[in-house]
């Protein structure tokens, strides 16, 4: 695995393009996991406020919560870091460096490997950047201090790196199949924001489903459920009740299409003539 690291590095680390989305991405991060507070006090400083209730009293920010509420918002930014994985794939097509590498030696295995170990350095990136940057906002705003509470859920964050892992895989796949960046870019993001969210949507509230088996069907959509993983934690602020713990269910579908996505990478990889 850390040859496998240092050949993909080797090629990554003067791409500019690499470094740029990489940089907006942990930028994206410290932002996403930081504006909660910054819009409640600039909805307080307009005058507004929930039935008498200051908006800036809101526990977001405190322990152990803060590790669901921020992993909650962070996924819907794995986009970026499924571009990085999608150019490097198709860098490589492009361009012939996969081939170039087997005549040098470097097996199939080891190319799959090597985008592995750039998925893995990506997901460790990013979850590092995410509990920092929730250990000083929970050391600022929480209400509750302590390690039992400080390190307690940190389950989400778990979650939310497997998130990233098996999203790009994903994208590998993908990228073997479709080989051009921008289509591959394109197609990934309209099946994440716009395909599967709407189809999830008609089957689970159209009238004339009621009573069928298919509004139950799109939990088992590969995207779907990896957003179950991480359940909408921002109800409970309003006496609603939520799931505080990651649905073993969710996980274990999510898995499955991991399988899934690693036997396609190989087959395409060993079947597939990607001149």
């Amino acid at each position: 695995m850390i040859r496998a690291f240092k050949l993909e590095w080797l090629k990554m680390k003067n791409y500019r393009v690499f470094w740029v989305l990489l940089i907006m991405y942990i930028v994206a991060l410290i932002v996403i996991s930081s504006f909660g507070m910054f819009l409640l006090e600039w909805l307080k400083s307009k005058g507004a406020d929930f039935d008498g209730i200051d908006p800036t009293i809101l526990p977001i920010y405190d322990f152990p919560d803060i590790w669901q509420n921020t992993t909650y918002l962070a996924a819907f930014a794995k986009l970026l870091l499924a571009f990085i994985v999608i150019i490097s794939v198709s860098n490589d097509l492009t361009y012939n460096t996969m081939r170039q590498n087997i005549i040098d030696g470097i097996n199939k295995k080891e190319f799959v490997l090597s985008k592995l170990s750039l998925i893995v350095f990506l997901t460790i990136i990013s979850s590092l950047t995410l509990f920092l940057s929730g250990l000083v906002n929970g050391s600022i705003y929480s209400h509750v201090h302590g390690a039992a509470n400080i390190f307690d859920e940190l389950e989400f964050l778990l979650a939310y790196s497997y998130d990233i892992i098996v999203y790009c895989s994903l994208a590998i796949m993908l990228s073997l199949v479709i080989k051009k960046a921008g289509f591959v870019i394109v197609a990934l993001f309209l099946y994440t924001l716009m395909f599967e969210p709407i189809l999830s949507v008609f089957l689970e509230n159209a009238d004339f489903l009621n009573g069928t088996f298919w509004p139950e069907v799109p939990q088992y959509f590969p995207i779907h459920a990896l957003n179950d993983m991480i359940p909408v934690p921002f109800p409970k602020y309003v006496f609603m009740e939520v799931d505080d713990n990651v649905p073993l269910k969710a996980v274990v579908i999510s898995t499955c299409y991991f399988a899934i996505y690693l036997w396609s990478i190989n087959f395409l990889l060993t079947k597939k003539d990607l001149k």
